[in-house]
């Protein structure tokens, strides 16, 4: 008997020309369209209450209102990643509040941001997206206040999320310290997955998969900014593992060492990697910012898809020093994240290096 998902009446994928994180621009084209711009260099300078800005390609923006308290802002859209509209709602809106989490922040509320082809997908369809929203808006305790709607091309979704993290534990990409142990929260390979998904490829218990892991809320965050010897924090979403950890490294001034083989992945990834299904965005992640990165000798195209493939609503990544690590772990499993794993370790230097 056939396990392969049946396709649906509508298909949202069809309606976008790319679904998810998948949609980000190229980090290197993203850097150059913001490398003159005139926030980029003296917002925080000219706003010295602006704790994080641009400047390092944090997750959110961090702004202190007094000493105990400080506004966590962001936004996250993109395009369908999957056909059911109620599970890209939730998909969409679990990503979005993941970067307050990765600040270490607590989600306070959230506006939504709509964009729908109007009457090309029925209403019923776009009721069910925003229904996924607020689902995953209910299970983080929050309100969606607001937001605003357009009719567009391609259907859009997503949140602008508004939390409050303690400014004194902040978690920002320069923080990583050489000697630090790097642990990952969620499996990879959700773009691989979504590459199989649009030719019919995916079984159900990889959808399945897939589904819990872009729907888990990012919860740990906030307790893991709380937790004494964690140093740096982000989350790993559009420009891959390797493109996130580049983040924490060029603006910690450290190096930092990968084991592809501790990697955690969802089900068959190497599989599905190694049969060719893989998105462009991997690719085009890798041209970014390759020249940054040393592969061992040996290994191929399929296990470098695994270290750009492009995560949507993936899991934190947390930098800490060594004797923190049993902590961060039990945090983790605490707050329902199985497949956490120590993946490598920051250094001296001024690289990436990707051991087997």
């Amino acid at each position: 008997m056939n396990d392969l998902q049946p396709t649906p009446p509508i298909r949202l994928t069809q309606f976008s020309h790319g679904g998810g994180c998948g949609c980000k621009i190229a980090p290197a084209v993203l850097r150059d369209i913001l490398s003159d711009t005139p926030f980029a260099s003296h917002v925080s300078a000219a706003f010295p209450d602006l704790l994080v800005g641009i400047e390092h390609g944090d997750d959110a923006a961090v702004y202190k209102l007094n000493e105990e308290q400080a506004i966590v802002a962001t936004t996250d859209f993109f395009m369908p990643i999957v056909d059911d509209p109620f599970e890209f709602g939730r998909i969409a809106a679990t990503n979005a509040l993941s970067d307050v989490y990765a600040m270490g922040g607590k989600p306070l509320f959230a506006l939504a941001i709509v964009g729908m082809p109007i009457g090309k997908l029925p209403n019923d369809v776009i009721r069910q997206i925003l229904a996924g929203g607020e689902a995953v808006c209910k299970a983080a305790g929050i309100p969606i206040a607001g937001g605003h709607s357009i009719d567009a091309p391609e259907p859009i979704y997503g949140l602008v999320g508004i939390g409050v993290v303690n400014p004194r534990k902040v978690k920002a990409n320069a923080g990583g310290q050489a000697g630090d142990v790097l642990i990952l929260g969620k499996p990879l390979g959700v773009g691989i997955y979504s590459a199989a998904l649009k030719k019919g490829l995916l079984s159900n218990e990889q959808y399945a998969a897939m589904i819990g892991a872009t729907t888990q809320l990012n919860t740990a965050g906030a307790e893991l900014a709380d937790t004494a010897g964690v140093h740096a924090m982000t989350d790993i979403t559009g420009f891959g593992l390797l493109g996130h950890l580049l983040e924490i490294t060029r603006a910690s001034k450290v190096s930092a060492q990968v084991e592809l083989g501790r990697l955690p992945l969802l089900p068959g990834v190497g599989e599905l990697a190694q049969a060719g299904h893989v998105t462009g965005a991997s690719g085009r992640n890798w041209a970014s910012y390759g020249g940054e990165v040393q592969l061992a000798d040996g290994l191929v195209d399929w296990q470098r898809a695994l270290l750009t493939d492009p995560q949507t609503s993936g899991g934190l990544l947390v930098s800490c020093a060594p004797d923190a690590k049993d902590a961060v772990l039990d945090a983790f499993r605490r707050h329902g994240f199985a497949h956490a794993t120590e993946i490598g370790r920051l250094e001296a230097g001024s690289h990436v290096t990707v051991a087997p």
